[in-house]
């Protein structure tokens, strides 16, 4: 018999009640997404991941490879490489790559501001993950494992760490449709529901537009807060008589924060307020938006903002690879701003982030019969590439490599587990400790695998 159930059967059930009494007090003290001490002494409060989905060339943007332009229009001397749909002969990348900055590491040209900050940055060009399909990579990129049903990264950190306002969820996703797979990206999944991500289709520039429904324009702030003591009161009784839930806890913390956004959330994601200037320098669309938002969520103390380039895989590029051309020169004034606005405010050495997509692309041609034009590029995920700045994270560097054409990571490979790991190392949490008990055992975002790149630090 748990204590619990002692509690429920003795006296008629009265410690039972003040059990519950004590939880109540207890959590309207606390609450789930409180500021919570780190395991140590931490280098950042926040991360920004802006997601790029669909799959982004690392030899087009952030790995250069000269042979891949020697051999062009040849077959790889190692021979026909394995990937998910047919290939064909060597492809060389179209754009050109030049030294930027004092540490003169090689960056494409499609993303001349991103470039010209490099010193600050440290490209990763030894990722890899376990299979080429969109799915089980995104997993791996946001959950840490290739199969659903696991937390994603931005739940096990509201859960380790709480958030700094609680008048805003600790958790945010920003992306104008749904990337594929969709919510279970920032599922919370056997977490408690209140460190799930809040989604937000950031298609529009009206907050009203943006986060329907927020506000009750039918009563006021003061018989909204009497009508959720009336249901928080009935759905104590509830617990009291039948236990901890879970999901009725979860919704209960749920619709007090929706109750605090109400004062600031408006506010927050209102990018009209933003100069006419500041707006330009971050350019238009959707994720230009995406990044000018989540740069005012963490100055308000939101504790992760995950940004998708845009709905479904817009970084597919199977048919023409040209076509990253034109994706780089939406996100590219945008990453810049955001950039430079955090060294401004003083953020940028406390706000991790992290720029890259869930696997890269083949340095052969696509020939499948599925494509129209044959200028485009495969998934590969034996190896691609990730750009990490700021919160502690060393910038002007290169870390690991791929092979002379850039198909798979040959030296200090790098999984995703090892990128989760290192960011949550920053935010001052060990991610072998940081578990959570469900189905018997004990859970972790990194599952048994994970290290610290401590090469990257600062």
């Amino acid at each position: 018999m748990t204590r619990r159930d002692a509690l429920r059967t003795m006296g008629s059930g009265f410690g039972m009640v003040g059990l519950a009494h004590l939880l109540a007090d207890n959590a309207r003290a606390t609450g789930s997404l409180s500021p919570k001490a780190p395991h140590f002494p931490a280098r950042a409060k926040h991360i920004i991941h802006l997601f790029l989905n669909g799959g982004v060339s690392q030899v087009d943007t952030w790995d250069p490879k000269p042979m891949l332009t020697k051999y062009a229009g040849q077959p790889a001397p190692s021979g026909n490489l394995q990937t998910e749909r047919k290939t064909g002969n060597l492809l060389k990348s179209p754009f050109s790559f030049t030294r930027y900055g004092k540490s003169g590491i090689e960056m494409s040209e499609i993303f001349p501001q991103l470039n010209a900050r490099v010193d600050d940055i440290c490209v990763v060009r030894s990722l890899h993950t376990d299979r080429p399909n969109h799915e089980p990579s995104l997993f791996r990129m946001n959950c840490g494992s290739p199969l659903p049903g696991h937390p994603s990264m931005g739940s096990w950190v509201t859960y380790g760490l709480g958030t700094e306002n609680q008048n805003l969820p600790g958790f945010v996703v920003l992306c104008p449709g749904l990337p594929v797979i969709g919510p279970q990206l920032w599922t919370s999944s056997f977490l408690p529901a209140v460190y799930q991500g809040t989604y937000l289709a950031n298609s529009d520039t009206d907050p009203e537009k943006l986060i329907r429904h927020l506000r009750n324009h039918e009563i006021g702030l003061e018989e909204q807060r009497r009508q959720l003591d009336l249901l928080g009161k009935l759905n104590s009784m509830g617990l009291e008589r039948e236990g901890s839930d879970p999901e009725l806890e979860g919704s209960i913390e749920s619709m007090e924060i929706a109750y605090r956004m109400q004062s600031q959330a408006m506010d927050a994601f209102d990018v009209r307020k933003e100069s006419a200037a500041t707006q330009a320098r971050y350019g238009s669309g959707d994720f230009a938006r995406g990044c000018l938002m989540a740069r005012r969520l963490v100055e308000r103390g939101v504790r992760m903002v995950e940004v998708y380039f845009g709905n479904s895989q817009p970084w597919d590029n199977h048919d023409d690879i040209m076509i990253h051309q034109k994706l780089a020169s939406q996100a590219d004034p945008a990453i810049a701003a955001l950039m430079d606005d955090l060294k401004t405010s003083g953020l940028f050495n406390e706000t991790v982030l992290m720029i890259g997509g869930e696997f890269g692309r083949t340095p052969s041609v696509e020939v499948s019969g599925l494509v129209k034009v044959q200028n485009g590029r495969d998934h590969n995920n034996q190896g691609f590439s990730m750009l990490l700045a700021g919160g502690g994270i060393r910038g002007g560097m290169t870390y690991g490599s791929t092979d002379d054409f850039g198909f798979r990571a040959v030296e200090n490979p790098v999984d995703p587990n090892d990128i989760q790991a290192t960011v949550l190392n920053q935010l001052g949490l060990d991610h072998t400790r940081l578990t959570y008990r469900y189905s018997g055992r004990d859970f972790r975002l990194t599952d048994v695998n994970g290290r610290v790149i401590k090469e990257i630090l600062a």
